[in-house]
């Protein structure tokens, strides 16, 4: 994409450019301001429609073009934005009394597309930066068509009660609207004196009620599960797909995230004098923000190097658990194939499927579990927290750099002989089926 500032400042009223390679977006020239704007054939009427997205140069070339993504995705859908655009500000109008804001005027839509362009998107990565457009984009309501003067006290409490019901989603719309207008006002495109009501309103009133199973709540529980459960799970794995079957061992045998097992890729294996290691780099860790944290290093013992190794003889210099997009799989599909197979999900109710004899439980309990079961070895806390990559707290934390691989490897080894044991054990048969190894051995 090529911009050419000169010719925009060049440009008099009633012209306009056009942006190559981006059809429909077009920056406008008026006596006044000069306007990027996307003009495109109604789905709905067949008619021409354009709607403005942000004034130049407030609004930058590439900050435009984000815009024009979603709004021409929009329109491919089979929505009319511009219609949209007209109710929304019809039925803010009516919130309001009547005032509205003039068009091409700093509404709240344009602050947090400011703060989730200029902030949100530069700092996280790319799953939390989504997350945040489609709150924005989806929870804002009649609000995204107001000035920010004109959200009162009363205006921002309306909105957040509208999600009173998902309180935990409502408590991030909370912070990460009292976070945009901070950015607002420290970048001076708020005026000092304008209020931040979302830091002041339904504090503490926004908490979760824990998890619900069958419409029934069971709080927030943190489930352990015991060693019989463990070797009853490990026989039934074999029931998912290879896919989850593989990670979710990667889960009880190497202790690590759901996050980190997805992203494995061939370039973080390597061959060495003790055996195979998995070498997570830290931005690919939860730490990545900590200044002091360091790669993940991960020995492969048992049943989690038979997988590495099959899945490195397929992946080639690619990701071990590749999507059928190319890109690495997502943490959901194994949450989400761990719950379809509940006893209690009610996902497709028509759909026969084998149901978990280890029930009340998520992935991530799994990483609980193996916290669990490396204290009750013996353990040093101090090397089983350096397998689970949790850094360690306090002064402890700066002092101590010993890398514990050595200690890693050592536990480990004995946790994977603690499974198969397990496993061995006459009460986790399944049926008449001896449990079998990830390769089918028994």
């Amino acid at each position: 994409m090529y911009f050419d500032a000169r010719a925009a400042k060049l440009l008099k009223p009633g012209e306009h450019m056009t942006i190559e390679g981006h059809p429909g977006l077009r920056l406008e020239c008026t006596a006044n301001r000069r306007t990027w704007t996307y003009r495109y054939k109604s789905p709905v009427d067949g008619r021409m429609r354009q709607t403005k997205i942000g004034a130049w140069p407030a609004m930058s070339p590439a900050a435009a073009i984000v815009r024009w993504e979603e709004l021409r995705l929009a329109r491919d859908s089979g929505r009319d934005v511009a219609a949209e655009k007209r109710t929304a500000r019809a039925s803010a109008q009516s919130v309001m009394g009547g005032s509205l804001p003039q068009e091409g005027a700093y509404t709240v839509r344009a602050l947090c597309r400011d703060y989730l362009v200029e902030h949100i998107e530069r700092r996280r990565a790319l799953k939390g930066s989504k997350e945040i457009r489609r709150m924005f984009d989806t929870m804002l309501g009649s609000v995204a068509g107001l000035l920010p003067e004109q959200v009162t006290r009363a205006v921002a409490f309306d909105l957040l009660k509208l999600y009173v019901h998902i309180p935990v989603q409502a408590g991030k719309l909370r912070s990460e609207l009292g976070a945009a207008w901070d950015y607002a006002l420290d970048s001076g495109k708020l005026s000092e004196d304008a209020p931040n009501w979302w830091r002041q309103i339904m504090r503490g009133r926004l908490r979760s009620n824990g998890k619900k199973i069958a419409g029934k709540s069971i709080g927030a529980v943190k489930r352990v599960l015991t060693e019989q459960d463990v070797g009853e799970l490990i026989c039934w794995l074999p029931n998912f797909s290879r896919i989850v079957n593989d990670a979710l061992t990667l889960y009880l045998w190497t202790g690590t995230r759901g996050s980190e097992i997805a992203a494995m890729e061939a370039a973080e294996i390597s061959e060495e004098k003790d055996g195979l290691w998995w070498t997570i780099p830290k931005e690919k860790t939860k730490n990545a923000r900590n200044p002091g944290a360091t790669d993940l290093r991960v020995p492969l013992l048992g049943r989690a190097e038979q997988i590495v190794r099959r899945r490195l003889a397929v992946a080639g210099d690619g990701y071990l658990f590749q999507s059928r997009a190319g890109g690495p799989m997502e943490q959901k599909v194994i949450q989400t194939a761990v719950h379809y197979n509940q006893p209690y999900s009610k996902t497709r109710p028509e759909s026969k499927r084998p149901r978990l004899p280890v029930t009340h439980w998520a992935p991530h309990d799994l990483r609980r579990t193996v916290r669990t079961m490396l204290a009750a070895m013996g353990c040093p806390n101090d090397v089983a927290e350096s397998v689970l990559g949790h850094m360690l707290p306090g002064v402890q934390g700066v002092y101590n750099r010993h890398t514990y691989d050595r200690e890693r490897r050592e536990w480990l080894e004995k946790l994977s002989e603690k499974l198969e044991g397990l496993a061995r054990l006459p009460s986790t048969r399944v049926g008449a089926q001896l449990c079998r190894g990830p390769d089918g051995a028994e």
